[in-house]
Formats: structure tokens, sequence, C-alpha cells
């Protein structure tokens, strides 16, 4: 008993001294530790894409959005989906927001948005929305987190805000840690993948 004991003791602090290894060298870690108050732990702006091999398996994530319907993602295949993850308080959203809402006016069709918020109730959320004239849908991830853990793979939204794009078969083919600085950024990202189907 005693011997099982030490073994787990052992595997415990191993992994205990990995993830304080991984953490030393995360930027978004630091910010964390620092304990600002700025209460949001921002992106570096990076921008990641990935080619068609690389893109993995098709992303399912659904839930309640702040009107009070529902987003599927299944219902969003054969379209590049656009996904934000966001919340009221947090300064960069706040500034991306209209460069969102531009971008997602800019395409007709073959092209949809959501957002992901990740910390408010339904009243903040569509306050916010009203206030940015963000007129596609968010869900609301709060309670659950279920959204967020469709994306916990390779590409996690590790930031907020975060935005995902999803390939025409919902596979993750860009993201974009922190906030968007300019549209034609999210234009190409979408024209790109447009064009892979064209």
């Amino acid at each position: 008993m005693a011997r099982r004991s030490m073994t787990a003791g052992v595997a415990l602090a191993a992994a205990s001294a990995l993830l304080l290894a991984g953490c030393a060298s995360d930027p978004l870690a630091d910010q964390f530790r620092e304990g600002s108050g700025k209460n949001y732990i921002a992106g570096d702006g990076t921008i990641s894409e990935f080619a068609e091999p690389q893109r993995g398996e098709t992303i399912e994530f659904s839930g309640e959005t702040v009107e009070g319907g529902t987003f599927d993602s299944a219902d969003t295949l054969g379209e590049v989906t656009v996904v934000n993850f966001w919340y009221a308080g947090c300064a960069p959203c706040r500034v991306e927001a209209p460069i969102l809402e531009e971008v997602s006016q800019s395409f007709d069709d073959g092209v949809s948005f959501v957002g992901v918020n990740v910390r408010d109730q339904a009243g903040t959320a569509a306050s916010f929305e009203k206030e940015f004239g963000v007129s596609y849908p968010s869900i609301l991830d709060v309670d659950e987190g279920t959204a967020q853990l469709a994306f916990a793979g390779e590409v996690p939204p590790a930031a907020v805000p975060t935005t995902i794009v999803l390939d025409q078969e919902g596979r993750v083919a860009a993201r974009v840690l922190g906030q968007l600085t300019e549209a034609s950024i999210l234009e190409s990202i979408i024209d790109s993948l447009l064009a892979e189907q064209a």
C-alpha cells in the first residue's frame, strides 16, 4: 500500500513540475500571474492558418443564444464559419466588435458568424450586442462551457477575445489569438477558404 502511495505521489509531483514548466514559458499564464486586475487575458494577435491536411476533425458545438434561440454548428456545415469568443467587460472585445460586424455584413452567401459569450448573462450580452450593432447570434457558454470545450484540442481559444475560422467541413482553418485589428485580415482568411471550394 505504501509503495502504491509513493508511486502516485511521484507521478503527481512529475505532472505538477511539467505543468509549472509549461506555464513558465506561456505568456498567457504570465499575464494571469501578474494580477493586473484587467479581468481578461489578452492574446498577442497571433494569426495561425492551417493547410487542409492539418485541420483535423470537424468541430461540433451548440448552445442557447442570447436571444433565447439555439445555434448548432451542424446547420452551418458547407459554409465558412467565423466563431468569436468574447464577453462584454473585455476591452479588446469592445474594440473588435464593429470590425467583426463589418466583415459579417460584407459576405452575402457561404459565410456564417457566431459569437461564444464566455462570461455574461443574457441581459448583459444583449446590451453589448445592441451597443455595437452585432447582428449575428451568440451562444451563452457561461455555465457548462461546452462550446469552449469543443475547441479545446490543438487550437484552443486560449485568450479572450479569440476568433476561430472553420472551413466548409467545420474544421479549424485559422485562429486569431487576441484582438482582431483589421477587417482585411479576416476577409482575406475567408476569401481563401471560399476559393478552396470554387
